[in-house]
């Protein structure tokens, strides 16, 4: 019971509010912090539905409301004010007022309050604008506007109130006006005026700036345009708005040089530059006209095929192009090297088409010029004309690609709110355009060469020669080397030549090009000598085409004409000889035949044929056979033995010569070689007398070396002498000392030895002679031996053996005798 209780109690804290409705009379009630209360059982919080503008129940919590603020620098926009513009007071619970339902009002902060059952607000931020910003307001309440049009904050760059001076504009309902940046920088707009939102609550809207060589176009619900050049910033009017293409507003203007231009039809009268044009009236502006091109009202461009700049064709050396004058209907050539800009309103660049037999027969063999000439023929096969316009071909060639591109483009658009970016520029032209449809004359243009973008070329070599005919009649014939560019209404004159060997009329070669130089033609002529033996003849002419050119197609088959009428001639003067002569000067009988007699003072003139201009310069007699084989072999035979004589006397002399030179250089070589046996044996001389002072040099060196080498050496001597002397002295002093020390033990040990003796033989007298005998051996033999310890160093020092030494020291003694008898002395050796 307890927790309904608090959950019936409404507190309010500072800056809250909350509707109750009384369920016993229907009204509801305005509770304002701070404030708290208890509320009936009849009691019922509510909240009020902006979309369904009705009063819903809720938990307390849930109607409980936080008041409208708006800080300084915002704006509330307020729906359904009081009659007597006061809202609820804090800290009270307040009746439902009168409101002026329907009509709204702006309220500039800093505000804040609560809302009367049944109002509706909005705070918004005051509208900040830079230089190139602007605002679309729309005048929803003209009374209203007209008495609070003062009380809008507005203010300047300055930051100054501009409002008292701002003039009053037309406030007729629903009219739009512009609030400009450039003279506004803050505005919030007066009760009866509202802002008109861009998209998703963006009221800012860009204005365009334009730099330099940039314009723009506005488009007023009137139909009417207005193109403005850059640099500028444009605000549009209210009822403008601006022309984009691919969500660009602002272009580049069309610059120009004098090889573009602009096909411009007017759309409208005016004047400029003194001149005035009327509508229908068509232009073409180029770089030398107008440098910088932009778009103007009167102005619509054409466009053929989308194109909307044209360019000049650039028409190198030797080429040339087709072009059709559409006034007169005539087709002309332009011949490079130039930068042809033509002239859309009369001139439309053309393509020839070609039968296939004259791409057969004057680019033999060119299996890609055939194809390309037969794809003109598809594209002009409704037209039955014998050209096909430029355009059409150049738009043919890109269809492909340009499907092909249009099938894997994505729409990147998006109409979702975005922020703003960098305002684009178009590279495009944006203007009134008339698009033309160009079959109504087709025109043609074709090279075949690897390009094949320009008139027929004709590449001549050198030696050649063709014939050219105008629908006119005219003939003209061009000699290589050139290129020669067909006029429209010029083909090429075609000759027949006779082919295989020997020539005839069976199979002909149809060509239109001439050898006129070092030409070559091979025939066989059989004959017969006079002696009714057959030859056979194989030869080559070699000719020329002399005199006027004009002359040389004269003659349709000329290889027929020329070996008929040699035929006759050679086998005249070959009647004339006999076999044997025949075989043995054929060649000069025939070259006199064919090229006249040479002389001393003249060469041979050729033969000339005044029917055509063709002169055989000269002649190679390739082979000449007889008819019967066993004539030919006896021929053969005998010049064969001729040969043989005369390559043997050719041998012997070649061998005389040979010796002869061989046995010069023989000579030559010996002088040469002695020469140089002698100059050898005088640089050796020169040699030896240059080693032999170098070796007497060495010589000398050594001796003087040697010389002091032993005078360091006797002087080292001399101090070694006085060194060993010194060190003589010391040793026999030294040993001197030595034997004297070992003379005085001698007599010491002597001395003891005697006095031992003596002691002993005292006490032998008590002893038997026998013992006394061994004992006297025994101990005579131990004295001896101590006595050989002693002598030791006498022994050595005097060179000779210890039993030496003790021998005469101890002789004429007993001991003497004992060391006789005994081998002592050998055990002391």
């Amino acid at each position: 019971m307890a927790e309904e209780n608090r959950e019936r109690d409404l507190v309010l804290a500072p800056n809250e509010y909350a509707f109750i409705s009384d369920q016993t009379k229907g009204n509801i009630n305005v509770y304002v912090g701070p404030y708290k209360t208890s509320l009936a059982n009849t009691d019922k919080p509510v909240v009020f539905n902006f979309d369904t503008k009705r009063f819903e129940r809720c938990s307390l919590d849930d109607a409980t409301m936080i008041f409208i603020t708006a800080p300084e620098g915002w704006y509330s926009v307020m729906k359904n004010p009081s009659k007597d513009g006061q809202q609820p007071k804090t800290g009270t619970v307040s009746s439902l007022v009168e409101l002026n339902v329907g009509r709204k009002v702006n309220l500039p902060g800093p505000v804040n309050f609560a809302l009367w059952p049944g109002q509706m607000a909005k705070v918004l931020r005051g509208h900040n604008l830079r230089s190139n910003q602007y605002l679309l307001v729309r005048i929803y309440d003209e009374i209203e506007a007209q008495k609070n049009w003062k009380n809008a904050v507005i203010k300047g760059k300055n930051g100054e109130e501009v409002a008292e001076t701002t003039e009053i504009p037309d406030l007729t309902m629903g009219n739009l006006l512009i609030i400009k940046g450039e003279n506004v920088s803050f505005y919030i707009p007066p009760t009866g005026v509202e802002v008109v939102c861009e998209y998703e609550d963006e009221y800012t809207r860009e204005a365009v700036t334009l730099e330099r060589l940039e314009y723009c176009i506005l488009l007023d619900e009137n139909g009417n345009k207005r193109y403005i050049q850059g640099p500028a910033v444009v605000f549009p009017e209210p009822t403008e708005e601006f022309i984009t293409k691919n969500d660009i507003r602002k272009f580049r203007a069309i610059e120009l040089n004098e090889v573009s231009g602009l096909y411009i039809k007017v759309i409208a009268p005016y004047s400029e530059g003194g001149k005035s044009y009327k509508e229908g009236d068509e232009l073409f502006i180029t770089g030398k006209d107008q440098m910088i091109y932009y778009p103007r009202p009167e102005h619509a461009l054409v466009s053929y095929n989308n194109t909307e700049k044209y360019h000049a064709v650039a028409i190198p050396a030797g080429e040339g192009r087709y072009y059709l004058n559409r006034k007169t209907g005539t087709i002309l050539l332009q011949k490079g090297p130039s930068m042809f800009l033509p002239d859309p309103r009369e001139i439309v660049l053309v393509r020839r088409v070609l039968r296939d037999k004259d791409v057969n027969l004057w680019f033999p063999g060119n299996t890609e010029a055939l194809n390309y000439n037969r794809s003109l023929q598809k594209m002009n096969n409704e037209s039955n004309q014998l050209f096909v316009q430029d355009n059409d071909f150049q738009q043919n060639i890109a269809q492909s690609a340009t499907m092909d591109w249009m099938a894997e483009k994505k729409d990147t658009s998006n109409f979702a709110p975005q922020k703003r970016k960098k305002e684009k520029v178009s590279e495009e032209v944006v203007s009134e355009q008339f698009q033309r449809n160009s079959n109504f004359t087709p025109p043609r243009m074709l090279t075949l060469d690897s390009k094949y973008d320009g008139a027929v070329t004709i590449n001549l070599w050198t030696g050649y020669a063709v014939l050219v005919v105008s629908k006119t009649g005219t003939r003209k014939v061009v000699v290589g080397p050139q290129s020669y560019l067909l006029e429209y209404d010029e083909s090429l004159e075609a000759i027949e030549l006779s082919t295989g060997t020997p020539k005839t009329s069976d199979n002909t070669l149809k060509t239109v090009y001439l050898r006129v130089l070092h030409n070559k033609v091979s025939d066989i002529v059989n004959a017969e000598t006079a002696d009714y033996t057959q030859v056979s003849i194989s030869l080559a002419y070699r000719l020329n085409f002399e005199g006027e050119p004009e002359k040389w197609f004269n003659v349709e088959n000329y290889v027929k004409f020329l070996t008929d009428h040699l035929r006759s001639f050679i086998r005249n003067a070959v009647k004339k000889y006999s076999v044997m002569d025949f075989y043995a000067n054929g060649i000069e009988v025939l070259r006199d035949v064919i090229l006249g007699k040479s002389t001393k003072e003249e060469k041979r003139q050729g033969r000339l044929f005044e029917e055509n201009g063709m002169r055989i310069y000269d002649v190679e007699i390739l082979d000449i056979r007889l008819s019967d084989v066993s004539v030919e072999n006896l021929i053969i035979a005998s010049q064969q033995d001729v040969v043989k004589q005369a390559l043997r006397l050719s041998a012997e002399k070649r061998r005389l010569d040979y010796t002869t030179e061989n046995e010069h250089i023989t000579q030559e070589i010996a002088q040469l070689q002695s020469a140089t046996a002698r100059k050898k044996t005088e640089l050796q001389a020169l040699e030896v007398q240059t080693e032999l002072s170098l070796s007497l040099t060495r010589i000398e060196s050594d001796i003087q070396t040697r010389e002091k080498e032993l005078q360091a050496e006797a002087q080292r001597q001399a101090l070694l002498t006085e060194v060993n002397t010194a060190e003589l002295a010391r040793h026999t002093e030294s040993e001197n000392i030595y034997i004297a020390i070992a003379q005085k033990r001698l007599e010491q040990d002597l001395a003891r030895l005697q006095a031992e003796i003596n002691a002993t033989a005292e006490k032998a007298k008590a002893i038997s002679p026998d013992l006394i005998a061994a004992l006297q051996a025994f101990s005579d033999k131990a004295l001896a031996q101590k006595m050989a310890d002693s002598m030791a160093p006498l022994a050595i020092l005097g060179g000779r053996s210890i039993a030496e030494v003790f021998s005469n020291l101890l002789k004429g003694t007993v001991l003497g005798n004992v060391l006789q008898n005994t081998n002592l002395g050998e055990g002391l050796e």
